[in-house]
């Protein structure tokens, strides 16, 4: 960085540039201070924020930060670089990203939350009225149990320093010192007090230990603690000192969440990562100074005194604490201990402070004035009074009779000051019990010490009332609390005399103020009566028919009744017609043009050319994936199916007679044998023609040699060549090892050799164990004497062994491998240990003989049966797939089977593998495969195999015009279905799995508990099965019953099967890469490493954690070694162990048994108190002097490909889930290894290939020219000839010149041939990123992410699998489905994105079955603590959405209304209303979810979208067509039905248009994009992006203008419409609330549900202080109620999450509101963003990153939305109306296309 940008703060460096092209984080080079080698550093920060931080001006007096008026000089030097620091750090925070911050698997994630910000958080709530401790702690609580449910694992931080920022308001700093208390004493959440500030060393030793995923704060502080300004810039110093240290950070502005996540704004590190370490420093001197200034400006009360005999605070609570502990030895509520104790400091204080004024005033003239504003000592006594009964309620009071009415008043000037010094006695008070350890009071109630308005409710009370003891009649039970609460505090202030209890206030002094005109109170609001419209819809009776029993509903002469009966008239859209039928999506879905109907005999030869030509792509395609094994399918005669074998029946007893063999069928069996024979024989031959070359070829490179045996051994069909050809090659192997030994120093030795002559041993005596002769067990044994093994080779049969050579060395050890039998196969045969696999043939499957379990799916699918498969990636759970298609193919002609994919990649697949695969000869108008996805069909309807994405098979099983069809399907598959736990898109799948009447297939190789899944799958089934009994209405002939007569093939099965399958073919073995700058080393990493004792006790070993045998053998070699005494080490020794003992062959299942008897015995371990030596067990499993930096991963990438290639592990998957990181690792690879190729040619190598080519161009111009036709011109004929002579030299020597040196490529050129590559290269030439990819492509290095067109990807894919290309950067879009298997994965960098289902999907890659022994997964840059995480946590639990819409309740009832069979249609509606996930075995929300569906058609039929018998109206199918844009659908068509279009479609003049201009100007396209993007683009920014500074932006407006003001009251008369029908959900719902449960604090469980005796409720002064409510409070949470929240806020606020009952389970969420304005927690507005106006107007991607904030791939598909819903409506509104000239419609034509324009540019 350059000096003179560094002195924008002060001198110091540190803050670099990062600006890219692509607006995403950059490593650039940069200098380091301390030494001159160049470093690279992720940073954010361009020219012109280091300008603006360089310009930053000093603030003018009285307007500075915290508006002081003046600053001390220390602080104010600081000044310059607390405003650079503030402005970068802003413009970071404004690119922040709204990302989720839980995932399902959030185990594997561990985060701090910084306390004070999370007080700062809920002391905004706006909701909240100061004063109100309880319902403080309740939103605290309820936040955190939020988090805590969906499995968050984070730790609360409060640092010391940060204390000074709530100095300014006493009452916060105790509520701070309560909160601390709070958490510690009553939840189980860690909480950490300390730490000093962010840069003490603890704290950094805490984080790097630790390292949490992210740390939320918030990036201002509270407006109401004083010195905002100073104690923000705490806040933004820890969080730009968070992101320097590499931890990334969420914001806790603007934050939401939903049933299943939490969202927030959340930022990388790698955004603003600095290397410098002066910053830390000036940082830290920042922060010290400003915590001494707060500390200087605290209140009137920390130290006390105007002289040097002043009083202190903290000795006075220390003493009177250990006064009380005398008094109440046994302890007493932490209420009124904390209430007696800071009563008694302050009357002391106060008294103090009065003899030193009235000393002061003898001395000097006396001050009237000053003392009146000081309360007399009788008076502050009176407060203590007031104090005390407030608290004694406090303690008796139940919860529910503490609601309090919102009152606007206002303590007196003397009592504010006297409270606020109880507030700070409370402070020491309770920092004071936090270290005294024999404190026996109980501390349960410590977030209940204050009620601000119960308070001074009292004190309002008592002013009123005559001063005698009779008047306040407190019953007998407070009367008595009281009592005893002031005749403690009176012993604590022995020389003070407080008097008697009674009265309460003994002096007139009037104590608080309460507003006149909130006593005046105007006419009150009403809140709506619960009323519902009835109905006369079958499909609503039958589902929620209860409700209208328990719930009230309107007469049928209701005015809202008999409205709705009358017809809606639109009388802005005469031309239009709302009730007319709209086609589907489907319709309108892009054909591929393969199907349009046409005369044309041109056009139909191209459009069957076009197809020829996708179908050839796709079966090329789909070869790379399984080869050419295409099979024609030919249909069953009558339906026959093919039915799995069974086993032959053995009964016991009599066995039947076997008739003798017939003479023809012995001649039968002799020629078979002669043929068998006479093979053999063939095959020996073949054997010895090609041994040689085989041998050959397994001393040059074992593993090629291995393989080409393999391909021999499977054409052999006798099992005797077979053992031939082993022997020879095992002889071979042995001479290899001899050959190694005798040039190799015997310490030096590489055993691995040695196992390979193992592994062909085990082959042998495992395969043909009966065809093995004594000569070859002879051989064999004599092999094992040679490598040490004696023991073994005496297990077998006793004969003559004679060595394998015929000269031995002197030495006998001189080939014994040093280690012994058992350890050795462990160690060094671990990837070739034999596995446990059938080898008896099914007839079903030709090319593979399947395991167990895949025969179990076979079955399932023979007998249409559902099954839940989950099994690891690569393990062949999707053969089942394919075996399922060619069924359901060869069953009919006609039905269907739908293949449902999560993504268009793998549905691209997925078409290429079935075109591969399988071919059929259909009726006309049919085809095997059809293609669905949003934006694209191809013979979706008329096909038998649909691949589609679930939003597209959701659309066709809800419409009604497409059942016809459904009722053809004949099964579906779910591919990835743990997608059903997804954010985007989850309840889709949910609705699909439940809607199907046919069987399914669910695969997925992560998901957690799969038996939950399989159970609630069974019962919707089971639904199915019972509405296929009532349905099966027999067919009368002649009044008598006929039997339906079904084809096998049509014969149901209900039962959902379960298959799981959890071993990996190869295993994983894992390492992190460690980089000093001298090279790279693998650290292997011991997966037990990942584990601590703790995790074990509480969830034991994870199900997946598996080991390999050098694993397991490492285990037990650290538990004999930390153990020394062991008992059992000598039983699990391996030599020893029962499974190993005497085996030659050890299998995998025997080392698994091993595995899992060691796991057992570490958990014996621990439940036998030695927890510390499973501590220092798995302390010594821990890697060590593991070092790398993300500042150099892209400089020391390209080494790390390098060393992998060294190491023979490629091909490889390199994965970050940054997209721009993605293409420039693959950049800086290919540079790599092109500047290594210019090196090693030289600099004549460009200028010899230059010549050639020259020479090369001129003789082509000469064969150019004509031939000679004349005989005599035969010289001229031969010097041609000579000269195709010399041009075929010249073209061979310029490839000569142009061959790539074999170290300067990674791609395998054997791989696949120039016509191959040609096909795929061909297919890029029309991509942007043609050349690019090409070019790298060539050298095997690619590129793959979601960005990246389609072509791009493809290649990239195909190349891959040939093995062409084996380095390939990808993000997470490999990581879902997408068939590319490889040797290694490399994890690159942590990411928000990087959880356990992603870690899982992304390592299930490596170790490619059939190519890889072993797969290896390695951690480059990434933290250990996190490593340490995603191997350990589990995978997740699937858990439903929130299943309904009022969108969707409109659908339903669409498709009931609509379709020919409505029985059909109302029993799918059923099932998706009653087969919820959510509410799966709990009852209690399915009552709630009824509740939700009848007010959601309460809705609809107000609104008129649906009349009373459920037929829909109106503009209901335009509702439907924009579903998924809720509620923007609805707020739309009111735009549309209230003719505010009409009003600004107004075109250009005649003339305008005359000269050429469009029908409507830009003016009329840019305001309908605005109307159009704040209600279907609305993408928030953070708040603090409104502060960035406009110099930064470019080309992009980037906050999205207001809506007009008609358009603004229309969103808003909407908005009063749901917040009435949905504040009516809630007043019904609250009946059924667990109210015992909502009078108890969610995380801590402390319950105020109290029981109330009659005395006290017949309490006069009690009931004045109660009930003073002007509405109920039955539905809100009696919590909030303190603070004056009643029933009717339920219809006034958008958000009702922090006032609603908890145990309903509704969220704001699901309250389908748009508001216009959003403010976070401080009351800053969060703008929308204007990407869509922004790209109309500039039409490029590029601003979008830079200015808007948006990522490549996030930009893409939100412009790709906005233009399929603006197509949709453009669709819509031409199907509607019939005027085509109607200008509404005309301008959305226009708008539709120059925006589809402008999109069609971008597209790559």
């Amino acid at each position: 960085m350059a000096s003179g940008d560094a002195e924008a703060l002060e001198g110091s460096s540190g803050f670099s540039s990062d600006s890219e092209s692509e607006g995403e984080s950059s490593l650039l080079e940069e200098e380091d201070d301390d030494n001159d080698e160049p470093e690279e550093v992720y940073s954010d920060l361009s020219e012109d924020e280091l300008d603006e931080a360089e310009g930053a001006e000093l603030p003018e007096s009285g307007q500075g930060p915290g508006d002081e008026a003046k600053l001390p000089p220390d602080l104010q030097k600081h000044l310059k670089f607390l405003k650079g620091m503030s402005s970068i750090l802003v413009n970071k925070l404004a690119k922040a990203e709204c990302a989720s911050l839980l995932h399902d698997s959030v185990e594997s994630e561990f985060f701090v939350i910084d306390g004070d910000s999370l007080m700062v958080q809920h002391a905004l709530n706006n909701n909240f009225y100061e004063g109100q401790n309880l319902h403080f702690f309740y939103s605290v609580e309820a936040f955190l149990f939020d988090i805590t449910q969906k499995g968050a694992k984070y730790v609360i931080v409060f640092f010391k320093d940060a204390e000074s920022m709530w100095l300014g308001n006493s009452y916060l700093l105790s509520l701070r010192s309560a909160l601390i208390l709070h958490l510690k004493k009553n939840t189980e959440i860690p909480v950490y007090t300390e730490f000093t500030n962010c840069f003490s060393l603890k704290w950094q030793a805490f984080v790097q230990e630790n390292y949490p995923y992210f740390i939320l704060i918030s990036d201002e502080a509270f407006k109401l603690a004083g010195n905002k300004g100073m104690s923000s810039y705490l806040l933004k110093i820890f969080i730009f000192h968070t992101l320097g240290n590499k931890i990334n950070v969420a914001m806790t502005s603007g934050m939401h969440s939903d049933i299943r996540r939490v969202y927030g704004y959340y930022i990388n590190s790698k955004m603003v990562f600095t290397r410098c370490k002066k910053i830390h420093k000036d940082l830290e001197s920042v922060h010290q100074a400003i915590v001494s200034f707060l500390s200087r400006n605290r209140t009137n009360g920390l130290t006390l005194g105007d002289d040097q005999n002043g009083l202190s605070v903290a000795k006075e609570v220390q003493q009177d604490i250990a006064q009380l502990q005398c008094l109440c030895p046994d302890g007493l509520d932490i209420r009124s201990s904390v209430c007696v104790v800071s009563c008694s400091v302050a009357l002391k204080c106060h008294m103090h402070m009065l003899k030193c004024k009235e000393n002061h005033n003898e001395a000097e003239t006396a001050n009237a004035k000053t003392m009146d504003e000081i309360l007399t000592f009788q008076e502050a006594t009176d407060l203590c009074r007031i104090y005390c009964a407030h608290v004694a309620i406090l303690i008796h009071l139940p919860l529910v009779k503490r609601a309090q009415k919102k009152i606007d008043f206002k303590w007196v000037k003397p009592v504010s000051d006297f409270l606020q010094l109880q507030y700070v006695s409370q402070h020491f008070v309770l920092k004071t019990l936090e270290v005294t350890e024999n404190w026996k009071g109980d501390m349960v109630h410590l977030c209940d010490l204050n009620d601000t308005i119960l308070l001074a409710r009292v004190a309002l009370c008592s002013g009123m009332v005559d001063n005698t003891e009779s008047c306040f009649q407190f019953g007998e039970i407070i009367e008595e609390e009281y009592k005893k609460l002031w005749q403690t505090l009176s012993s604590l202030t022995p020389d003070c005399d407080l008097g008697k209890a009674f009265p309460l206030q003994a002096t007139s002094k009037m104590m608080v103020q309460e507003h006149e005109n909130v006593l005046a109170e105007g006419a009150l609001e009403i809140i709506p009566e619960v009323g519902l419209i009835p109905v006369n819809i079958t499909m609503v009776e039958e589902y929620a028919g209860n409700i209208f029993k328990e719930y009230p509903t309107l007469s049928s002469d209701s005015s809202v009744v008999t409205a709705l009966s009358e017809n809606k008239e639109f009388d802005n859209l005469v031309d239009w017609c709302p009730d007319k039928g709209l086609s589907d999506d489907y319709e309108r879905t892009r054909s591929s043009g393969f199907v349009e109907k046409t005369n044309d005999p041109w056009v139909r030869k191209r459009m069957l050319r076009n197809y020829q030509k996708l179908v050839r792509f796709h079966r090329f395609y789909g070869s790379t994936l399984e080869g050419n094994i295409t099979k024609n399918i030919i249909t069953n005669v009558q339906g026959a199916i093919t039915v799995a074998p069974k086993a032959a029946s053995v009964i016991s007893g009599k066995s039947k007679k076997i008739p003798p063999k017939k003479k023809a069928d012995l001649i039968a069996e002799e020629n078979t044998r002669k043929k068998k024979e006479k093979e053999d024989v063939k095959q020996r031959d073949q054997w010895s023609l090609i041994s040689k070359s085989i041998m050959k070829m397994i001393q040059e490179n074992f593993d090629q040699g291995i393989k080409k045996l393999d391909e021999f051994l499977k054409k052999c069909s006798g099992d005797s060549v077979k053992l031939i050809a082993e022997m020879d090659v095992l002889e071979n192997s042995f001479k290899i090892w001899v050959e190694h030994c005798q040039m190799t120093d015997s310490t030096k030795k590489n055993n691995v050799i040695a196992g390979r002559v193992m592994k062909r041993i085990h082959t042998i005596l495992d395969k043909y164990e009966k065809q093995v002769d004594k000569s070859q067990l002879k051989q064999i044994a004599s092999y094992l004497k040679e490598l040490g093994f004696n023991k073994l080779a005496q297990t077998l049969p006793e004969i003559e062994q004679k060595a394998a050579r015929s000269k031995i060395s002197k030495k006998e050890d001189k080939f014994t491998v040093g280690v012994d039998p058992v350890r050795f196969q462990l160690q060094f045969m671990g990837p070739y240990l034999l596995r446990d696999e059938r080898n008896d043939p099914d007839p079903r499957i030709t090319h593979f003989i399947p395991d167990t379990w895949q025969r179990e799916l076979l079955d399932a699918v023979d007998n249409n049966e559902s099954a839940v498969i989950v099994a690891p990636t690569s393990s062949g759970k999707t053969y089942a797939s394919y075996y399922c298609m060619e069924k359901v193919l060869r069953d009919s002609d006609d039905g269907v089977l739908v293949y449902v994919a999560p993504t268009k990649a793998l549905v691209n697949q997925v078409v290429a593998t079935v075109y591969n695969r399988f071919s059929k000869t259909l009726p006309d108008g049919m085809v095997v495969c059809g293609v669905l996805t949003r934006d694209y069909r191809q013979d979706a309807l008329n096909c038998q195999i649909l691949i589609t994405v679930p939003q597209c098979l959701e659309m066709l099983m809800l419409t009604a015009q497409r059942q016809s069809w459904v009722k053809k399907l004949r099964y579906v598959i779910f591919d990835e279905v743990h997608c059903i736990g997804q954010e985007i898109g989850a309840e889709v799948w949910e609705h699909l799995l439940v809607m199907i009447r046919c069987p399914f297939l669910a695969l997925s190789a992560t998901i957690g508990k799969p038996e939950s899944l399989a159970h609630w799958l069974q019962t919707v089934k089971n639904y199915w099965q019972q509405i296929e009994k009532t349905t099966e209405n027999p067919v009368k002939v002649g009044g008598k019953k006929k039997q339906q007569i079904r084809q096998p093939r049509d014969q149901k099965s209900f039962k959902v099967r379960l298959v799981m399958y959890g071993e990996r073919y190869n295993d994983l073995e894992k390492y992190t890469c460690s980089s000093d700058g001298s090279g790279i080393e693998f650290v292997a990493y011991h997966p037990c490493a990942a584990l601590t004792v703790s995790h074990i006790e509480k969830y034991g070993f994870p199900s997946d954690l598996s080991l390999s045998p050098p694993e397991s053998l490492r285990l037990f070699d650290t538990m004999a070694e930390v153990w020394t005494s062991w008992p059992r080490a000598q039983e699990l020794n391996p030599e020893e162990y029962k499974e190993f003992k005497d085996k030659i062959v050890i299998k995998k299942s025997d080392v698994r048994k091993y595995e899992a008897e060691l796991k057992d015995e570490l958990l014996n371990w621990i439940t036998s108190g030695h927890s510390d030596q499973v501590a220092a067990v798995l302390y010594k499993l821990k890697p060590r002097n593991v070092v790398n930096s993300p500042a150099t991963m892209v400089k020391q990438f390209p080494m790390l490909v390098e060393a992998l290639q060294k190491e023979r592990q490629l091909p490889a998957l390199f994965f970050s889930f940054s997209v721009s990181l993605v293409e420039r690792l693959a950049k800086e690879t290919f540079q790599h290894v092109t500047n290594k190729e210019q090196i090693k040619r030289g600099s004549d190598d460009a200028k010899k290939r230059l010549e050639v080519e020259n020479k090369l161009r001129k003789l082509s111009k000469r064969a150019g020219k004509k031939q000679p036709s004349d005989p005599k011109e035969s010289h001229v004929s031969d010097n041609m000839v000579m000269k195709e002579t010399e041009q075929e030299m010249l073209h061979q020597k310029l490839q000569e010149l142009r061959r790539i040196p074999p170290d300067c490529t990674y791609a395998v050129e054997s791989a696949a041939d120039r016509k191959i590559l040609d096909t795929i290269f061909q297919r890029l030439q029309q991509a942007k990123t043609a050349n690019q990819l090409r070019f790298y492509l060539e050298r095997g290095i690619g590129f793959h992410h979601p960005s990246l067109n389609s072509k791009g990807r493809q290649a990239v894919e195909m190349l891959f699998r040939l093995g062409f290309a084996r380095v390939v950067t990808a993000t997470g879009t490999l990581a879902l489905g997408i068939n590319m298997p490889c040797k290694t994965v490399v994890f690159l960098d942590d990411s928000v994105s990087l959880d356990a289902l992603q870690y899982r999907q992304m390592s299930g890659r490596a170790g490619r079955r059939g190519f890889d022994v072993i797969g290896n997964v390695i951690f480059y840059c990434v933290p250990l603590p996190k490593v340490q995480r995603l191997l350990k946590a589990s995978v997740p639990q699937l858990r439903g959405q929130f299943p309904l819409s009022i969108s969707l309740v409109l659908r339903l009832m669409m498709l009931a209304a609509k379709s020919d069979d409505k029985m059909d249609a109302e029993a799918k509606a059923l099932s998706l209303l009653q087969h919820s996930m959510l509410c799966y075995d709990k009852q209690k929300r399915q009552i709630t979810l009824k509740l939700y569906f009848m007010f959601c058609l309460q809705f609809l039929l107000k609104e008129r979208f649906l009349d009373l018998n459920g037929v829909p109206h109106g503009f209901a199918g335009l509702v439907t067509h924009l579903h998924q844009h809720e509620p923007a659908n609805f707020i739309f068509v009111s735009f549309l039905v209230k003719g505010l279009f009409h009003k600004i479609c107004i075109p250009t003049d005649q003339a305008a248009r005359k000269a050429g201009a469009a029908r409507f100007p830009d003016e009329v396209m840019e305001s309908l994009l605005l109307i159009l993007a704040n209600i279907f683009g609305r993408i928030y920014l953070p708040a603090c992006s409104t502060e960035r500074s406009s110099a930064t932006l470019h080309q992009s407006k980037v906050f999205l203008d207001d809506l007009p003001e008609e358009f603004a009251e229309a969103v808003n008369e909407y908005n009063r419409s749901i917040q009435e029908i949905f504040g009516c959900f809630f007043l019904s719902a609250s009946k059924h609330a667990d109210m015992l449960e909502e009078c108890q604090l969610p995380l801590s469980k402390t319950s105020f549900g109290g029981a109330w005796s009659p005395q006290e409720s017949n309490s006069e002064f009690i009931t004045q202080l109660t009930g003073l409510q002007n509405y109920p409070t039955t539905a809100v949470s009696p919590f909030v109620t303190l603070s004056g929240i009643t029933n009717l806020d339920l219809f006034k606020t958008t958000n009702v999450d922090s006032i609603s009952l908890r145990t309903i389970e509704v969220l704001s969420s699901n309250i389908p509101l748009l508001s216009l304005t959003k403010y976070d927690q401080h009351g800053r507005k969060m703008p929308l963003n204007a990407y869509v106006i922004d790209f109309y107007r500039h039409g490029s991607l590029k601003p979008l990153l830079t200015d808007n904030m948006l990522h490549l791939g996030d930009a893409y598909n939100v412009l790709n939305e906005f233009q399929l819903t603006l197509s949709s409506i453009s669709t819509s509104f031409k199907e509607l109306c019939d005027n085509k000239e109607d200008l509404v419609v005309l301008a959305f034509e226009q708008l539709k296309d120059t925006f589809f324009q402008k999109f069609e540019k971008i597209k790559s």
